[in-house]
């Protein structure tokens, strides 16, 4: 099932997808234009890979990492689908990011990764924006980078586990203004899911509706003001993102 969480008519509601609308739980049909959407959940701790695919790490000019490189965002930066995402003015150097977002379904602590995907809920499609001006260095992405305001559209929908057969075989692509600048595989990650919930899980605790964001492959483009973007992978649906003046 695909589920969401929209503003209608003043109120937050949960909905699902039914013949390309959305279903409210009192059985009103809409169409997406005429909902605000939000993230299909309310992330709590949420954290994001940096170079989890080789060929994303080879364009990068960068050595593929030995253990996952992980690092955290905090609430301010989730917008939902059809969100406006504000381009600081200054950047010169703003990238897309296509990436599966893995969402935790109950508490995980020390989890093997054989029993890892048991404690997933679901998934869902993450934007998330490097403005690259601001980079250190890739291997300690500061804030300024990855925790920008309005900076990481989630959604549309939240797929449940178990109507994605493999989530490790998945094709992800991304457009711009209708041209399509990035394709790859999930099938690519150097870390696989299993392998980062066994990871993460190994030295904290995770939560229902922590989010992971596992990663992008090679494929990068700059945006501009103005810019339609649209994030894809199969199965789960596209998401849709304007690029604003901050």
């Amino acid at each position: 099932m695909k589920r969401a969480r929209v503003v209608f008519g003043g109120a937050i509601h949960d909905a699902t997808e039914q013949n390309g609308q959305i279903k409210l739980e009192d059985g009103r049909l809409l169409n997406e234009e005429e909902v605000e959407w939000l993230p299909p959940v309310q992330p709590q701790t949420t954290f994001a890979l940096g170079l989890n695919y080789a060929d994303h790490a080879k364009e990068l000019s960068f050595k593929a990492p030995e253990e996952p490189l992980v690092f955290l965002k905090g609430p301010n930066t989730f917008i939902g689908h059809r969100g406006q995402t504000k381009r600081p003015e200054e950047a010169t150097n703003m990238h897309y990011e296509c990436e599966l977002g893995v969402i935790i379904g109950k508490t995980a602590k020390n989890v093997k990764k054989e029993e890892a995907y048991d404690y997933i809920a679901g998934y869902t499609i993450g934007n998330d924006y490097a403005i690259r001006d601001y980079l250190e260095n890739y291997y300690r992405p500061n804030l300024r980078v990855k925790n920008r305001d309005t900076c990481t559209p989630l959604g549309p929908w939240f797929v449940d586990r178990d109507d994605i057969d493999d989530p490790m075989n998945l094709s992800l692509k991304t457009s711009i203004n209708g041209t399509v600048t990035q394709q790859g595989t999930t099938a690519d990650m150097i870390f696989s899911i299993p392998d980062l919930i066994e990871y993460l899980s190994g030295f904290m605790t995770l939560n229902k509706n922590d989010v992971i964001l596992t990663g992008t492959p090679e494929g990068l483009e700059k945006v501009n003001v103005g810019d339609t973007v649209v994030t894809e992978i199969e199965g789960i649906g596209a998401l849709t993102n304007y690029i604003q003046k901050a």
